[in-house]
């Protein structure tokens, strides 16, 4: 792929089709335990790009969108995206089916609700200014943060861990809003190289995309997600303020 990934990158790609087509044959609990401890080391490595043999393409290099922003690298990564197929393929219920309307509605209100929350805070707290842009490389932004960066989260943390995690706990009162904490301390720690507020400010982001993924799904969910990096994108500071 134009060079971008090595052959040790089979062995990661290879585990994750042994588990998957292993958990088709629906073996037992305690194969299923295996394949899944097996999925979620696969998954942190591929999440957080330890695996070696992917060379994800650079496409944006310490770029400053506005004068007052800290200069920002985006990739195109092809290891985390196989996160999401995987859990598409192998556990159909990580994507709930929900009638379009519900789907557009729970988006719209989520991500209304998360942004100006989660926004306001970062603008008192001085991380972000408003600074209305429109950079030439937007486009290609927007396709990375939806289909790349939003559908991997999502799959993972609403669709695997909070989905999966009511599952398992079904039968308990409250099983869904026990995922739901989960998946957003899990999701807020995951954004520790950010530092202390954005951790807190990724959790409590989490929230919005826990409940619009439990009123309208994956695709809901997915969308808050984009909507709110687009909101700070489009319109403050991005991806914070450069503090010298």
């Amino acid at each position: 792929m134009l060079g971008q990934l090595r052959a040790i990158a089979i062995v990661p790609i290879a585990l994750l089709l042994c588990t998957g087509i292993l958990l088709q044959w629906n073996p037992s609990r305690l194969g299923k335990l295996l394949c899944n401890v097996v999925f979620v080391i696969v998954a942190l490595g591929l999440f957080q790009h330890w695996l070696p043999g992917f060379h994800n393409l650079r496409v944006i290099d310490a770029a400053r969108f506005t004068p007052n922003a800290a200069p920002y690298t985006m990739y195109l990564n092809f290891d985390k995206p196989l996160i999401g197929f995987w859990l598409l393929l192998t556990y159909p219920w990580v994507q709930p089916k929900k009638a379009f309307p519900v789907l557009a509605i729970s988006a719209l209100g989520a991500c209304a609700i998360t942004s100006a929350v989660c926004l306001f805070i970062a603008l008192e707290a001085g991380s972000i200014a408003w600074t209305p842009k429109w950079p030439h490389l937007a486009w290609l932004w927007m396709l990375n943060n939806f289909l790349l960066v939003a559908f991997a989260e999502e799959a993972l943390f609403r669709g695997y861990i909070q989905a999966g995690i009511a599952r398992l706990l079904k039968a308990r009162p409250h099983a869904q809003w026990f995922g739901l904490i989960v998946a957003v301390v899990l999701f807020g720690l995951t954004h520790y190289q950010g530092g202390a507020a954005l951790v807190l400010l990724a959790a409590l982001s989490g929230v919005g995309y826990g409940l619009a993924y439990r009123a309208g799904g994956l695709q809901a969910a997915m969308l808050t997600h984009f909507g709110l990096n687009l909101a700070q994108f489009a319109l403050f500071t991005y991806p914070f303020i450069a503090h010298s």
